[in-house]
């Protein structure tokens, strides 16, 4: 019984082994899936995903010579459809953490998500030392409301149950400024033009593509893909389009 154990364990360990072999080729199709309801990384508009993410991940195929597939499916099931066998890669504003590592690879970190301080361009507020004291607005049930308590004690906290209503109370001056995720943030800024994210960045927690642990081929094609639209500038036009420029 112990030795059908034994080989019948082999035997799983040789079958992902070659299922992760055949999954990875030059010209292979990349399956990639996605919970595209988080602009501006990835979200749906007129019937199309778009984003960051989105615009990134085809670069990158395009570097690498790979047709994108996009599957949609909901967040809390990208990591069990790359451990299925389901998909090849997934992307979908996903920060790189030790827990997740222990199931899935990643790549190399492509974007430095985490908390930032949105505000009035010509406001007080300059850089994060200048929140003491200070009405900022946090959205109820976020990590921005334990945060700031425990790191900014002396922030006047406005509790508030949208993300909508905490970027307006920042707005029209009922709050100094909001904390929220960086990319949320950005977007908002690149629709206002008097709001400004500060530069310095109150957490940084970077964004990574993951991967199953068995196509280790894919996460390095993936990786040097993404060092060859960096050195291209393909990379720092997309940074722009999404997050720097104002829209019209």
């Amino acid at each position: 019984m112990l030795i059908r154990r034994r080989f019948f364990a082999a035997c799983v360990l040789l079958t992902s082994s070659l299922l992760g072999s055949l999954a990875y080729a030059d010209n292979a199709t990349l399956r990639v899936v996605t919970d595209a309801t988080f602009p501006p990384m990835e979200f749906v508009k007129d019937g199309q995903r778009t984003g960051f993410d989105i615009d990134l991940v085809e670069a990158l195929g395009r570097a690498m010579g790979r047709k994108i597939e996009w599957i949609d499916i909901d967040f809390k099931g990208l990591i069990p459809a790359l451990q299925s066998g389901r998909a090849d890669m997934a992307v979908s504003a996903i920060y790189i953490t030790d827990e997740r590592r222990k199931v899935v690879d990643f790549s190399d970190a492509y974007y430095a998500g985490g908390l930032v301080v949105l505000t009035k361009k010509d406001g007080a507020i300059k850089t994060l030392k200048d929140m003491d004291g200070k009405k900022v607005a946090v959205q109820v049930g976020t990590k921005s409301v334990n945060f700031l308590k425990d790191n900014f004690p002396k922030v006047e906290r406005v509790e508030v149950e949208k993300n909508q209503e905490m970027f307006n109370l920042a707005q029209i001056g009922r709050a100094d400024a909001a904390v929220t995720g960086k990319p949320a943030a950005k977007l908002y800024a690149q629709t206002h033009p008097d709001m400004i994210v500060l530069p310095e960045q109150i957490t940084v927690e970077d964004y990574g593509m993951a991967i199953p642990q068995n196509q280790p081929e894919t996460t390095k094609a993936i990786n040097a893909a993404l060092v060859k639209v960096k050195a291209e500038g393909t990379y720092d036009q997309l940074v722009k389009k999404w997050f720097e420029s104002q829209a019209k």
